[in-house]
């Protein structure tokens, strides 16, 4: 049987979605704040990107992250995290991107069980949290025992190309029974290279940045230069042609 590669981009908006509907992709990844990793998106947000679907454009999948850093939570962010899960079903999602971790920075199991079973049966993803585990492997197993659709990985790499070995190992392991989706860094030159493994899909964020100078500080992390991301079409199309579609 031949294996159809597919593709999610990760957008963050409307406009995203439009371009990702373009492309051909099988879904999307529907955030905020990319620059920052990505976190929940509003739930504006994931009704009028869900509108720019329609019935027939690629699946909206949430990404569930309550704050930016790492993906050790405490027990409020965790039940903000578990009432997001619900809210995003319920609005119409196909499914969830999550992902927490244990003090001891190994999956945590009854988070995840706690935020699969708030998703109703609905498309579950593990996010790249799998990449800062000590054994990447091994923590792929944990998300098939419960149930998990996929993984987003970069093979425990910053960037998926450098990631490879890992990612083939994951594959190995997956034996198809839970999807294997690669990403970080993803692009018109390592699309390929990634697709060749053997991996189920690629995630890419095909994104452009819009700088602007204000010379006023807006935050703690600002140094007056501020700015922001927006999906690129002809990057995204790149990436396509690339990939001989």
């Amino acid at each position: 049987m031949t294996r159809t590669l597919a593709l999610e981009i990760a957008v963050q908006d409307p406009a995203g979605m439009r371009i990702a509907g373009e492309v051909g992709a099988a879904r999307v990844e529907l955030a905020q704040a990319l620059a920052l990793g990505g976190l929940t998106p509003s739930p504006a947000t994931l009704e009028l990107t869900l509108e720019a679907a329609g019935p027939s454009g690629p699946e909206v999948h949430v990404l569930i992250r309550p704050r930016a850093g790492g993906f050790h939570y405490d027990a409020d962010e965790l039940a903000i995290a578990e009432r997001d899960v619900r809210w995003a079903i319920g609005a119409g999602a196909a499914g969830v991107v999550i992902g927490a971790l244990d003090a001891a920075g190994r999956l945590d199991i009854d988070a995840m069980t706690r935020l699969r079973d708030a998703a109703g049966g609905a498309s579950v993803t593990l996010h790249r949290a799998i990449d800062v585990t000590a054994d990447p492997v091994a923590t792929l197993v944990a998300a098939r025992d419960l149930g998990l659709r996929r993984v987003l990985t970069s093979g425990g790499a910053s960037a998926a190309i450098d990631g490879i070995d890992t990612l083939r190992a994951l594959v190995a392991e997956a034996s198809g029974q839970i999807e294997i989706m690669a990403g970080s860094g993803v692009d018109a030159v390592t699309a390929p290279v990634l697709a060749a493994i053997g991996v189920d899909a690629l995630h890419f964020s095909a994104k452009r940045a819009v700088v602007e100078t204000g010379g006023v500080r807006m935050g703690s992390a600002s140094d007056g230069v501020g700015g922001y991301e927006v999906t690129d079409r002809d990057t995204a199309f790149a990436v396509l042609t690339a990939l001989g579609r």
